[in-house]
């Protein structure tokens, strides 16, 4: 009996059908949303998950938001809040955590987006998403001490601010992503503070 098993022992390869998932990503970015949770932690030890939504063509966050409890109602409003006048995706990419469930897949549906679940044990399917939360972690996190859920949704907000106007990425050709600052060469340089200094957004003066 032919199994996939017995022709992988023989040494050959199965034939691919369909487009690489690297390439579909390529293809699609900009009609692509993906969306995460990342957890942390108050003064008191106490658990708090923040939610993202990020484009992954332009790697700009739409949306972020915190709670003590990402039940799937919850998920499921933060996507409409996020996708204002039903406009939203052509794909979005989401794990499997119980914190989606139908409910959130329901709320994508109505704005006609197709919900892709991530395999298991397979981050890379969603590379872009799990590479901006370690920034998070590493950038912001880590350096703060979270008093409460309002204290942590306002410091990644000034964060994702920082993120989306002033930090360049490399796969953008060190622009930022949202595109929205005029390049110019001419004025004085000067640094404002992000976070209480922990970063610093360069600009040209006027």
């Amino acid at each position: 009996m032919f199994t996939v098993q017995r022709y992988l022992k023989q040494g050959a390869q199965p034939r691919r059908t369909g487009q690489r998932w690297a390439t579909f990503l390529e293809n699609h970015a900009h009609d692509i949303l993906a969306c995460d949770f990342i957890q942390t932690y108050d003064i008191w030890f106490r658990p708090i998950f923040a939610f993202f939504i990020i484009n992954l063509g332009t790697r700009e966050v739409l949306h972020v938001s915190a709670t003590r409890a990402p039940t799937q109602q919850w998920t499921a409003q933060q996507l409409r809040t996020a996708t204002p006048f039903g406009r939203g995706p052509r794909f979005l990419i989401r794990d499997r955590e119980c914190k989606f469930g139908a409910e959130f897949d329901r709320a994508a549906q109505a704005l006609g987006t197709r919900v892709i679940k991530t395999a298991v044990r397979a981050p890379d399917m969603n590379a872009t998403c799990e590479r901006f939360l370690g920034s998070v972690r590493r950038e912001c996190l880590d350096h703060v001490i979270v008093l409460s859920e309002r204290h942590l949704f306002a410091v990644l907000a000034h964060y994702v601010c920082f993120f989306n106007d002033a930090r360049p990425h490399q796969a953008l050709d060190q622009n930022s992503p949202s595109g929205t600052r005029p390049a110019t060469l001419d004025g004085d340089v000067i640094a404002f503070p992000v976070l209480g200094g922990l970063h610093h957004d360069y600009q040209r003066a006027a």
